[in-house]
């Protein structure tokens, strides 16, 4: 996601907009898992989904190992986020495509949409 919004932009103030969705779900899976799975319950269902989400399951399956995680969820985590990483990696591609074709153009997310779907 990093390498698409370094395509997408040319100014590091124009970065700095696209920079918060990419960096608020580790944020917020790093605070949520503190609460949930190192105070709270380290197999309930809030942990589980956690450490199933490629965006949060670097940070909460690695907080939850200590605690024992069936080896099923281990490998069903790890195989999402293999999926979800070659998934963002077509994405940014997408964009790279096009982005760095694009200099000077401000950006914005409707354009980034646009971007992933262009064909030309």
């Amino acid at each position: 996601m990093f390498a698409a919004i370094g395509a997408a932009v040319d100014d590091q103030t124009d970065a700095q907009q696209f920079m918060f969705p990419v960096t608020i779900p580790l944020i917020l899976s790093y605070i949520v898992s503190i609460n949930v799975i190192i105070n709270g319950d380290p197999n309930g269902p809030l942990a589980f989904w956690l450490s199933m989400i490629p965006f949060t399951s670097p940070i909460a399956m690695v907080m939850r190992l200590p605690f024992g995680v069936p080896l099923w969820q281990l490998l069903l985590s790890a195989a999402l986020l293999v999926g979800g990483f070659m998934f963002t990696t077509w994405v940014a591609s997408r964009i790279y495509r096009v982005g760095v074709l694009m200099y000077g153009k401000k950006v914005n997310y409707r354009e980034l949409s646009r971007w992933m779907f262009y064909k030309g």
